[in-house]
């Protein structure tokens, strides 16, 4: 990613920050991927193999640093609370700049719940599609599991935390999630999950899926820990991208 010719570009978000993105023009024609990585992470270190299987398949990219993130401002990572309203704005600079082009949102662990939670807003009707790989159900829910890993009762650390999101954030944990946004999406999406995650568990995702399993297409990679299901079984990963895509003709 680092030696392919891109475009830095940048967004203004509703709250204020810079947000940074890197553009690679594949084909005046292409569908353009936007990419959303994980929790502490940049677009460069979680999209490395996506970024390989988009140019296999043709796509244009939008790799975003989400706020917080690489060359994007902020000073507060959100969970997905402020960053699907980001993720909204991404969209809108992709229309306002290449016109009525399909979309496809991909993330990755947290840039994974931010996608779905983004699915349950007035998505333009560009937005074909959604990939998820190793979401979490909730911000709360994920936090809270974190305390318990760190030795902290959830009962005895979340309120804290919740009080430390209002204070750095303005953020209202309870109430948002991936689970609770899929519900009202409209939109298709490919959920995926290593079975063996011990970060993010599989079972946050079985718990999306049966929200609205109309709209979902869940797909399971044994023996699998956190988001490394394509680079074990990139064949597979591979397969599931080509057939949603096909089936919705993007």
């Amino acid at each position: 990613m680092e030696k392919v010719p891109f475009e830095q570009v940048y967004i203004t978000t509703f709250d204020g920050l810079r947000l940074a993105a890197r553009y690679y023009h594949l084909s005046d024609s292409a569908p353009l991927q936007i990419q959303f990585h994980g929790y502490r992470s940049t677009a460069v270190r979680d999209f490395s193999g996506a970024f390989s299987l988009a140019q296999k398949m043709g796509r244009n990219l939008l790799v975003v640093d989400q706020r917080a993130g690489g060359k994007s401002e902020g000073k507060t990572i959100c969970f997905g609370i402020k960053e699907k309203y980001d993720c909204l704005a991404w969209i809108q600079y992709a229309i306002d700049r290449f016109g009525d082009i399909p979309i496809m949102l991909t993330g990755i662990s947290m840039g994974a719940a931010t996608v779905l939670m983004a699915s349950e807003l007035d998505l333009p009707e560009n937005v074909k599609c959604i990939v998820a790989d190793c979401p979490y159900s909730s911000p709360e829910e994920i936090i809270a599991l974190q305390c318990k890993a760190m030795g902290i009762p959830p009962k005895l650390g979340m309120p804290f935390v919740k009080l430390g999101a209002r204070i750095f954030g303005n953020l209202k944990l309870s109430g948002e999630g991936a689970e609770k946004a899929v519900r009202n999406t409209r939109v298709p999406i490919l959920l995926v999950h290593g079975e063996a995650d011990d970060f993010v568990p599989c079972e946050m995702s079985k718990r999306i899926y049966a929200a609205n399993p109309e709209m979902i297409t869940f797909e399971i990679f044994p023996d699998t820990a956190h988001g490394i299901s394509f680079i074990n079984d990139t064949e597979r990963y591979e397969k599931l991208y080509y057939n949603l895509f096909e089936k919705y003709g993007i």
